[in-house]
């Protein structure tokens, strides 16, 4: 049995080897022992006796509580990620184009960041007659039409400021309709008759 040894996380990683590794980060997406050990690249057939065995070496087990709590590491995800894709939308350089139809070549001609703002696509096909100067004659063209809906921006710039604190706390008014801040009383005289006129 392997002694229980407390291991830093560089320990770890230069103990563990490759398969290791993969079967790790494998197994905290669903805990599928079997599942994980395949996609490490260990043997089909034996799968599931090698994830038993694999999870009850020390190493293995310290380092799989390493990094399970780390999801956003684990992801690749950061607060800067996050940021940078919704500036892409914020500040897309192609809001002109937002719900209008161009032509295909002209979206394909789109970066792959320009495209990543956009939410939703429609297409039509239409022919038109172009007089083809050669022939001396009108002749019928096909073109494709491609038209986008881009995500919102204001949508957009509105995360990035939360998520940067340029959002003022949101205010609650105690005041009353008025504008006072006396409290309204709202009292149901059917509930309960006053008599006023009482000392």
């Amino acid at each position: 049995m392997e002694e229980e040894k407390k291991y830093t996380l560089d320990e770890l990683k230069e103990k563990l080897t490759e398969k290791e590794r993969l079967f790790c980060h494998q197994y905290i997406i669903d805990w599928n022992g079997a599942r994980a050990a395949r996609a490490a690249g260990y043997s089909e057939e034996s799968a599931k006796e090698i994830a038993h065995a694999t999870l009850t070496k020390v190493h293995i087990k310290q380092y799989i509580d390493f990094i399970k709590n780390d999801f956003e590491k684990e992801a690749g995800i950061s607060k800067l990620s996050q940021i940078n894709e919704l500036k892409k939308i914020a500040y897309s350089s192609i809001a002109h184009l937002h719900n209008t139809w161009i032509e295909l070549k002209e979206f394909e001609a789109l970066s792959d960041e320009q495209k990543e703002c956009i939410e939703s696509i429609d297409t039509k096909h239409e022919t038109k007659q172009i007089f083809n100067i050669e022939k001396e004659e009108k002749e019928d063209i096909h073109v494709n039409y491609v038209k986008i809906k881009l995500y919102s921006k204001l949508s957009a710039i509105d995360q990035i400021n939360k998520m940067m604190g340029y959002n003022e706390p949101d205010k609650i008014d105690h005041s009353s309709k008025d504008g006072s801040m006396t409290p309204a009383l709202n009292i149901n005289y059917n509930d309960k008759k006053i008599n006023l006129s009482d000392k």
